[in-house]
């Protein structure tokens, strides 16, 4: 057995696999961290338990589209979950500029 050392959503873990499969479980683990990321970005401020069930529930969400041949093709750009966060960010940005506005049309 290898010990591989994975570091996700910022804490390092050591974890077991068969040897030959350290490469393997690398990848995943970099697969989980990105989610882990890409959910951190997107609900801000949440306690580490919460970043990483975020993170397994995107990757359950996307197994279940590939399960069910619904996955969409892969994207070059944003994961959806980056996408909506930083829509849900544009929104706030285009409040505060119309209060703003309305702000300097009163003085």
């Amino acid at each position: 057995m290898a010990d591989v050392q994975l570091t996700i959503a910022g804490r390092t873990y050591s974890v077991a696999c068969r040897d030959g499969g350290e490469e393997h479980l690398r990848q995943l683990g970099a697969q989980v961290d990105k989610k882990a990321a890409d959910a951190a970005r997107a609900v801000g401020n949440a306690t580490e338990a919460r970043t990483l069930l975020l993170a397994a529930l995107l990757l359950a969400d996307e197994l279940g589209e590939v399960r069910a041949g619904t996955a969409p093709a892969p994207e070059a750009g944003l994961s959806p979950v980056v996408a909506e966060a930083l829509a849900r960010l544009a929104e706030r940005v285009e409040t505060l500029a119309d209060s703003l506005e309305t702000a300097v049309a009163k003085a």
